[in-house]
């Protein structure tokens, strides 16, 4: 009996090496399509009546790329600035495919597991059905000196930035999404299994409506 216990646990340990090893190549983001930044502007908006409809692989990487993609890769930065290039926020995705990071470097989605934890991305009952929530953390470390708080003010501000692409992104792309404070940030560090320099931010909804 012990012989089989221990067979278990070595699986399982290397079953969740191999899902930690898992990268994901996203087409490439289209750069040259959309609709006029001033239309996109006029049909911002929030709206919260997602369905449960999956994004294409090209709509997710158009998406991560608008986000937080590389469009200096000569100097690495960003599609949205950070105060002094501490480029410091992290994109986690939940969807009913399991949770990921972007790595937006090589453009990748690094899988961190398996399963469907949409529902612990907010506390509104439609991130559960919703095609995907990004998850946006702070990693404090690279935000150098100062206390917690203005690190927090920073920070939230750069989520600004991002969650102002990707809803202009959405507007765009005909889908809809909301950026969202009302979380459980404990809750989702634990799903993440996040160090305790990652700080847990925002959250944004994105997805298709009725």
């Amino acid at each position: 009996m012990k012989k089989v216990k221990l067979s278990l646990v070595v699986l399982l340990f290397f079953s969740n090496q191999l899902i930690a090893q898992n990268v994901i190549d996203l087409p490439t983001p289209d750069k040259t399509g959309g609709k006029p930044l001033m239309q996109a502007l006029n049909e911002r908006q929030s709206n919260r009546d997602f369905i449960d409809k999956d994004l294409t692989e090209q709509q997710l990487s158009d998406l991560l790329w608008a986000a937080y993609g590389i469009n200096r890769p000569e100097d690495n930065k960003h599609t949205t600035p950070t105060s002094r290039n501490k480029q410091d926020i992290e994109i986690y995705l939940t969807s009913k495919d399991g949770v990921f990071l972007y790595i937006p470097e090589t453009h990748t989605l690094k899988q961190i597991n398996d399963q469907d934890l949409r529902k612990v991305s907010g506390k509104q009952a439609f991130v559960k059905k919703a095609a995907v929530n990004l998850i946006y953390v702070s990693d404090f470390n690279k935000l150098g000196k100062g206390d917690d708080q203005t690190k927090m003010v920073t920070a939230a501000t750069h989520c600004g930035f991002i969650g102002q692409n990707v809803y202009l992104y959405c507007a765009s792309e005909g889908l809809i999404t909301v950026f969202r404070a009302w979380i459980d940030k404990q809750e989702i560090r634990e799903a993440l299994q996040l160090k305790e320099n990652q700080k847990v931010i925002y959250s944004q909804t994105v997805g298709y409506s009725e």
